[in-house]
């Protein structure tokens, strides 16, 4: 019998941590130190039980030959069962069994109320057993490149200032940092921008994180996408292509990009991946000249079996300019948002409703110690620039320059990136978050903070999401209270 992974399968070894994700569907595992062994032996290339017994012996003394192939078989069952690896009696019937992601077969069945395929786990929750084993040594597992900070597109929202949108990588910088992410066993790589499609290499850029196993996602407005284009992402076997839709009014669309055409441009493009079977997510971020439109869009993208998803969080640019927060929505608009998506969402209402709810809310507060953000613990991006910062939206908080370091070296050395890691809830605010009784309705963000203020100081409460904090509990009280006195009568 073969066996070898399938093609939207990866594997990383994290320091004794095996790992092996599937993004077809939406699934991953971690194995403990014996089970790293067996997942190390498999590849892409497919091998025979007796082949792959041969390798994992190398790493037991005295393990009998037997006792170890049966091991074996046990163990990557288990993953073929589980939709990680492909098997057949020869080559030609692992092909044949190999079933890449198909818009034409997938059915929507564990797609919740928000539209988003939830994540099976067959163990303890993956997140958060890397987080326990990188406890003291983060490990980078994500990464995201900005390839150009040009776009052609001019969104009202945005927090880039579009001033600053001028720049390409270049092939050195981004070659080089490909081969950093590879020796640091990176897993998924995010092409970025301003809009990635106007860097004049995309193509080769594309084919280029593909020869070095990474998962690859990307952000796109898609309005410049052609045959060329598809026909690398679908060769890549792209992880996924995230796409901002605004709404399913052209000129409602159209004015928030300030690019006319872009409506129609960006929905016959996402109906082009769909044909090609490349996997899309689209995102609607809500603000107030598309807050009645969201709900159209996530009933499109349903029907068309697109994860999508909606947004009613908007951050200042990171130059701590604000007018671009005009379009933000007011706290009574806000409300009505959160009140659809706590509706439309059952994973989220059955979980208000158990039993356990209010306790685990309250756990939430006065937990001084809690990880304040997970910026430093397993992603950080970059710009065309060479500069490294925590996430996307704080280029004001400079980790360190590939242009002068090794990205490693940034990553395991870098005092401001030390500091990030070393904040704890009652960091924020002088302490004041951690006492809040809307701590579990809250999501405290150091970026919004420092992009928002004029001084920068991402530590500093930003009262506008207190008072959305203070929204958000009010509604799924009220919403569990009403509902537990209807289900006991």
């Amino acid at each position: 019998m073969y066996y070898r992974q399938k093609f939207d399968t990866f594997i990383r070894n994290y320091d004794g941590a095996g790992y092996i994700t599937s993004v077809g569907i939406f699934n991953d595992r971690v194995m403990n130190e014996s089970g790293t062994v067996f997942l190390m032996a498999l590849s892409r290339k497919a091998q025979t039980l007796e082949e792959l017994t041969e390798k994992i012996c190398k790493s037991f003394i005295d393990a009998d030959f037997e006792t170890v192939m049966n091991d074996a078989k046990e163990f990557y069952e288990e993953l073929v069962t589980d939709g990680f690896l492909v098997k057949g009696e020869t080559l030609e019937e692992c092909d044949k069994n190999e079933h890449c992601f198909s818009y034409k077969s997938f059915e929507p069945k564990t797609v919740r109320e928000d539209f988003t395929p939830p994540v099976f786990r067959a163990r303890m929750s993956t997140q958060d057993y890397l987080e326990q084993h990188f406890k003291n040594k983060p490990h980078l597992t994500s990464f995201q490149i900005e390839l150009t900070s040009k776009c052609n597109e001019r969104c009202i929202h945005c927090y880039i200032p579009h001033e600053n949108k001028l720049y390409n990588i270049t092939d050195e910088m981004y070659y080089n940092t490909l081969k950093q992410l590879s020796e640091m066993k990176v897993l998924s790589v995010t092409l970025s921008g301003g809009e990635p499609m106007l860097h004049p290499h995309f193509i080769e850029y594309l084919k280029a994180a593909q020869e070095c196993d990474f998962s690859i996602n990307i952000l796109s407005n898609l309005t410049l996408i052609n045959d060329d284009i598809i026909k690398a992402m679908k060769e890549t076997r792209l992880s996924s292509v995230q796409v901002s839709l605004y709404s399913m009014n052209p000129k409602h669309h159209d004015f928030i990009t300030k690019l006319p055409g872009s409506f129609e441009k960006t929905k016959k493009a996402i109906l082009k991946l769909i044909e090609n079977d490349i996997p899309i997510q689209v995102s609607c971020p809500t603000m107030k000249a598309n807050k009645d439109d969201f709900g159209d869009v996530m009933k499109w993208a349903h029907e068309h079996k697109i994860r999508a998803t909606t947004d009613y969080i908007m951050m200042a640019r990171y130059d701590h300019t604000t007018d671009n927060l005009d379009n933000r929505l007011n706290l009574d608009e806000v409300e009505n948002v959160i009140k659809s998506i706590m509706i439309d969402n059952e994973d989220y209402t059955n979980d208000i409703l158990a039993p356990d709810f209010i306790e685990r809310c309250n756990s939430h507060e006065k937990n001084p110690t809690r990880r304040l953000c997970g910026v430093g613990v397993s992603s950080c991006c970059m710009v065309a620039n060479g500069n490294i910062y925590p996430c996307a939206g704080w280029q004001e908080m400079v980790l360190g320059s590939l242009q002068t370091d090794t990205l490693k070296n940034i990553w395991e050395n870098s005092e401001k990136m030390k500091w990030l890691r070393s904040l704890q809830f009652k960091d924020m605010g002088g302490g004041e978050c951690c006492k809040c009784d809307k701590a579990a309705f809250c999501a405290p963000c150091m970026v919004r903070n420092a992009n928002e203020n004029p001084d920068g100081d991402p530590l500093k409460i930003n009262r506008h999401f207190c008072k959305v904090a203070a929204i958000n509990k009010q509604i799924v009280l009220d919403w569990r209270k009403e509902k537990l006195s209807e289900m006991s009568k």
